[in-house]
């Protein structure tokens, strides 16, 4: 195995979303523009959610936590990407490169898991109401949340410490506009099996594992949503059970399209496209998803504007 300090090189150059000068500043234009939306929205339901004690409950609880990573995961890598769009080298140091890679595997890992709880609190307060508060009851959240770090922590530290065993020669351009593991591995002159393999582990287990769950929960969802008699009532649950579903879709659908099939240049590049869904669009959406339709955010919402007012 080769000793951790063992790479050549110092530093990396990433080859961004695409190489076409035309595209560069209207690129930069419209990647800023999502990230500042992305940071304005994450933030401002934090904020809400933080100043609004009735929404002080599970599901609202792990919202926060969703807003929380959405936003630091997005500032991982995408002040770096508007670089390169304004710059003709984006180099970034090796340590530089390993600390990004550790954060965005952590932020990205925690959402699958923050999402599969979000799915289990809908479950309970459909399917359970009567048992809400003592299955949904703050320990219970605490510990869903620890639960979700911890394997965030373990994924990105099994993903990190099998990259930091890699030596890297010559060749230093990062076919990416971010330190992803895909385009890292193509780079190393050294055997990369046991990186692919725990890719292909870890990577399943948090993608399988939240997906079977989600899906599982919602399907008890829906069977409860078609008990209802009310016509309106079912028709609230399924839009409310879409909304979810279309993200999570979005999400894991987009991160299994990138790492679960074999790496290529052609597939790397299309990996490129595929994951600007879940590292752009998805942290953009979400506040949108989970607010725009939630009364209980409108009231909020009101509240504050009311007490500035006054």
């Amino acid at each position: 195995m080769a000793p951790t300090n063992s790479s050549f090189v110092t530093e990396f150059i990433l080859a961004g979303l695409t190489d076409l000068p035309d595209l560069q500043l209207p690129l930069f234009c419209l990647f800023l523009l999502m990230y500042v939306v992305t940071v304005l929205g994450n933030l401002g339901l934090i904020i809400l959610i933080r100043l609004n004690s009735h929404l002080h409950t599970p599901m609202y609880f792990f919202l926060f936590n969703l807003s929380f990573i959405d936003f630091c995961y997005s500032s991982v890598f995408t002040p770096k990407m508007l670089t390169h769009f304004t710059s003709k080298k984006n180099i970034i140091s090796y340590r530089g490169c390993m600390t990004q890679l550790y954060f965005f595997c952590f932020f990205v890992i925690s959402e699958c898991y923050v999402l599969t709880s979000m799915a289990y609190d809908r479950y309970v307060a459909i399917c359970n109401p009567l048992l809400y508060n003592v299955a949904m009851s703050p320990n219970v959240c605490s510990l869903l949340m620890l639960g979700s770090y911890l394997m965030a922590f373990s994924g990105a530290m099994a993903h990190t410490g099998c990259m930091l065993r890699l030596t890297f020669c010559d060749a230093n351009t990062i076919n990416h506009y971010l330190c992803d593991i895909l385009p890292l591995l193509q780079l190393s002159c050294t055997s990369t099996y046991v990186n692919e393999l725990v890719v292909f582990i870890v990577v399943g287990v948090n993608i399988i594992v939240p997906t079977v769950t989600i899906f599982v929960s919602y399907g008890f969802i829906l069977s409860s949503i078609l008990r209802i008699s009310s016509t309106e009532g079912r028709s609230k649950a399924f839009s409310t059970c879409s909304s979810h579903i279309i993200a999570v879709s979005l999400f894991f659908g987009s991160g299994a399209f990138m790492y679960l099939k074999p790496s290529s240049a052609r597939s790397m590049d299309e990996g490129k496209i595929s994951s600007v869904f879940y590292t752009n669009v998805v942290p953009l959406m979400n506040p949108f998803i989970y607010s725009l339709r939630n009364k209980d955010i409108k009231l909020a919402l009101r509240k504050i504007q009311s007490r500035r007012v006054f």
